[in-house]
């Protein structure tokens, strides 16, 4: 008896990892777009709860972005596949897509948005994605060209809160070939063709990758892969030494101890403490680090400095202050 093709093979054995730490008969969700890589995603997860020895049950969330013209139509053919395979609970979800940043960056923070919310109404342990190695790629080259620093150059964590992604050690021809190899038909996204108007990342996929690929040889993907794995290691041992310099040094930090850190620790530790004092990660970009840190080595009786979410810093009596913009300066005592 012959077992599946290598793909499906690799699809499963990819959601097992994932899932290996669940406790016996949690409930997993696979996010399902009905694109090659979420409907094997989906495939594979319905497999793993279903097979021999299977100790996890398996349902689906479909998010309608309301983006394009008889989305509602398409979410409802993805949830008939999703219950087609045995996935239990499928859930439709439809979302308003009206967020700062963009249509991507808003239409990911709707879905994000609705996935975490599907996670708490079915009390499902964790949520797949169908990320793969190429999207990670796509992620870290875009990354580059808006000059990110390590943290978005480590491209998408495996697991980050309840949202997991077992693909990404796959390429998309493997979901592809698993989609082939079980019958499945996936759904194509028209705004995925790379054609003017389309997301960005449609481009760099349809476009970029592959000048890349032709130029500088086979295996760019791979290596943008490795690169981001790299400096999420990297940026992972940065973070918790930025971590423990701000526990040292309490709410209100000194600045000359600030200041005798390693410059990439230090402007951590400053991103750290602003969005500890609430201003939104998402608005706080490298100006905003670079300013907070001139208050601490580069002192020069400069006033406060905004912060996204109505916030200002100051700096006050050898410290870093930070608290709501407009109320009256404090004068360093230095």
């Amino acid at each position: 008896m012959t077992g599946p093709a290598p793909a499906v093979a690799a699809c499963r054995s990819a959601v097992r990892a994932a899932t290996a730490d669940l406790p016996d008969d949690a409930l997993v969700l696979v996010a399902c777009s009905g694109g090659q890589d979420s409907l094997a995603l989906a495939a594979a997860a319905a497999f793993v709860a279903r097979g021999k020895g299977a100790r996890l049950r398996a349902g689906a969330v479909v998010v309608d972005h309301g983006l394009l013209d008889g989305s509602a139509d398409v979410a409802e053919q993805v949830a008939r596949t999703c219950r087609g395979l045995g996935l239990d609970p499928v859930l439709v979800v439809p979302v308003l897509v009206d967020g700062p940043g963009g249509p991507e960056a808003a239409a990911r923070d709707a879905r994000y948005a609705a996935l975490e919310d599907a996670v708490r109404r079915t009390g499902a342990a964790v949520v797949l994605v169908g990320h793969t190695l190429d999207d990670q790629a796509e992620t870290v080259l875009l990354g580059l060209a808006r000059g990110s620093g390590a943290r978005s150059l480590a491209g998408m964590p495996a697991v980050r809160g309840v949202v997991r992604r077992p693909l990404l050690g796959l390429r998309r021809t493997d979901t592809a070939a698993a989609c082939a190899a079980e019958g499945l038909e996936p759904w194509h996204d028209p705004t995925n063709a790379g054609a003017p108007g389309d997301p960005l990342r449609s481009r760099v996929r349809a476009e970029v990758l592959p000048v890349l690929d032709r130029v500088l040889g086979p295996g760019v993907p791979q290596a943008l892969a490795r690169t981001a794995e790299q400096l999420a290691e990297d940026a992972a041992a940065l973070d918790d030494l930025a971590a423990r310099l701000l526990a040292d040094l309490g709410d209100e930090p000194g600045c000359t101890a600030l200041a005798a850190a390693p410059t990439a620790v230090r402007r951590r530790a400053l991103r750290s403490f602003a969005v500890r004092a609430g201003a939104p990660a998402g608005s706080l970009h490298r100006v905003h680090v670079l300013a907070l840190d001139a208050l601490v080595t580069d002192w020069r009786g400069q006033g406060p400095v905004a912060l996204p979410g109505g916030l200002a810093a100051r700096r006050a009596c050898g410290r870093l202050v930070v608290g709501p913009a407009g109320r009256p300066d404090t004068a360093d005592e230095e």
